[in-house]
């Protein structure tokens, strides 16, 4: 069961994250698009190797790349990323800090709580020596560096 239940995640993790980029990017935006996602990439490829060697997380199914890397190349390098350009795009830069703050955290749980469910019921994830709370606060933290980097690039753009 737990195979079929993996595969059909793995594969509707792709569906629904096309979808959403093609939905959700504007056209006049896709540049944008591909600096939010590309240093998103940059930063979970850094920490998902880092966290993988250390054998702090494992990955024991993995669709693509079985054999090449120890990674998750669905999450990692598609999922994360993409979801995090979605939130530099969309990110409520006029609002209070509340709102920013709350933004945050809605971005940072809707991840940590899937991969809490695919750490329960299936073999996509497991935990040696991680636990929710440190993928919370990764993630918080790379959605911030990815933000801090994306305001920095179009700094010059905002004050035209």
């Amino acid at each position: 069961m737990k195979n079929k239940l993996d595969r059909n995640i793995e594969l509707s993790a792709w569906g629904i994250t096309a979808i959403l980029l093609l939905i959700f990017v504007p056209k006049k935006r896709i540049r944008e698009a591909q600096i939010a996602f590309l240093f998103k990439h940059l930063i979970t490829w850094l920490f998902g190797l880092l966290v993988v060697e250390k054998k702090l997380i494992i990955y024991p199914k993995r669709l693509f790349f079985s054999k090449s890397i120890k990674s998750s190349f669905t999450f990692e390098y598609f999922v994360y990323p993409a979801l995090c350009t979605l939130f530099n795009l969309y990110y409520p830069e006029k609002r209070p800090a509340f709102i920013k703050m709350l933004y945050y955290f809605f971005h940072t749980s809707v991840i940590a709580g899937f991969e809490l469910f695919a750490v329960k019921y299936t073999n996509l994830i497991k935990y040696k020596k991680w636990t929710w709370y440190w993928s919370f606060i990764t993630v918080w933290l790379t959605y911030y560096l990815s933000h801090l980097y994306h305001k920095w690039f179009y700094r010059n753009k905002e004050s035209e």
